[in-house]
């Protein structure tokens, strides 16, 4: 968690809570068909949602999407900042600029000053990508000291302003270099970080990478919040930053825990699971539910359960907090455990 509290539309980064984000991937000029996604995305738990502005014009979208939906929204700027300027007046929530490629100092002067005028915060993006050139040289590649020296010069530009309501963010497709810049980034400087790791990858590999590389810091203590990038539905992306919530302890739901499987088992587990999963998804409470595949692993490997299934032979029992329930038939299980979660 962060020293410093910036305030995002009704939310507060650095205070304890860790925000999900993601961004519409519909172009900005298809207003109708980006409302509707970020609707959805609210609707599945995205708690801040970011939107590209390529240009001035651009900004109607961000207008749209504050009548739309409750959630802050964040105008992604690069290159022009009329872009940025248009967003502010439009009621963005959040700017979100690379100082560096926004041009001259007055120029991000004007985006500082517009910020201000209206409580807006900024948060300074940078990537492996986007390392100025002399740090590259100075550090032979973007290394963790580059790109942490690359925000510093940034923080000061807006400093030089008179503005500090900034958000903080370091990404690479590298997961070690995101969480070894991350890491450096919370010790130097006291502002909340948005956490990422940038071009993930595809669903499969995406997830596993920000699992690693965004669980490992929250497992540190570091973030404020969080965008999970996939190739991909963005809807995936909530997903996927719950369950890493949810994994490291930080997030609330349904956790499912489900044996393996082995020779014992005389069930289709990997089919109960994945329909368990399908059903529980949208549930709200915070439970922890256990599919097993066979006595061994049920109700006593799975005790620290509010309710599970465990199967045997075309059958299988319900659970719960580790006690028998009842025996039933392998097409009954999953429905009776359903029904057991919503008396929860």
């Amino acid at each position: 968690m962060s020293e410093k509290k910036v305030k995002l539309g009704n939310l507060t980064l650095g205070g304890g809570k860790i925000y999900i984000q993601s961004m519409l991937n519909v172009p900005a000029q298809d207003i109708e068909e980006s409302v509707k996604q970020a609707v959805r995305l609210e609707n599945v738990g995205c708690e801040i949602i970011r939107a590209a502005v390529p240009a001035p014009a651009d900004a109607k979208l961000i207008y749209a999407l504050k009548n739309s939906v409750s959630i802050p929204v964040v105008a992604d700027i690069h290159f022009d900042y009329k872009a940025a300027l248009e967003a502010v007046a439009a009621g963005a929530d959040k700017i979100r600029i690379n100082p560096g490629n926004i041009g001259s100092s007055d120029k991000v002067k004007a985006v500082a000053d517009a910020c201000k005028s209206k409580n807006i915060p900024i948060r300074i993006g940078v990537n492996s990508g986007s390392v100025e050139k002399e740090l590259l040289a100075k550090y032979n590649g973007p290394t963790p000291q580059a790109m942490c020296d690359s925000i510093e010069r940034h923080i000061r530009l807006l400093n030089g302003f008179d503005f500090d309501d900034i958000v903080l963010s370091v990404k690479s497709s590298d997961v070690r270099l995101t969480i070894e810049s991350c890491r450096m980034l919370h010790e130097r400087f006291p502002y909340p970080l948005h956490l990422g790791v940038t071009e993930a990858g595809t669903k499969r590999m995406g997830i596993i990478k920000s699992a690693i590389g965004i669980g490992s810091l929250l497992c540190d203590g570091i973030g404020d919040t969080i965008r999970v990038s996939l190739t991909a539905d963005p809807e995936e992306e909530i997903y996927a930053a719950k369950d890493i919530l949810r994994s490291v302890g930080l997030g609330g739901g349904i956790e499912i825990i489900s044996c393996p499987t082995c020779g014992r088992t005389q069930i289709d587990l990997i089919a109960l699971a994945d329909e368990v999963e399908r059903r529980t998804r949208g549930i709200k409470k915070d439970l922890k539910i256990a599919v097993m595949g066979c006595a061994v692993n049920g109700p006593g490997e799975a005790s620290c359960a509010d309710a599970g299934i465990a199967g045997g032979k075309g059958e299988g029992i319900l659970f719960l907090k580790g006690k028998i329930v009842k025996k039933l038939p392998e097409a009954q299980l999953v429905d009776a455990l359903i029904a057991e979660i919503e008396k929860l």
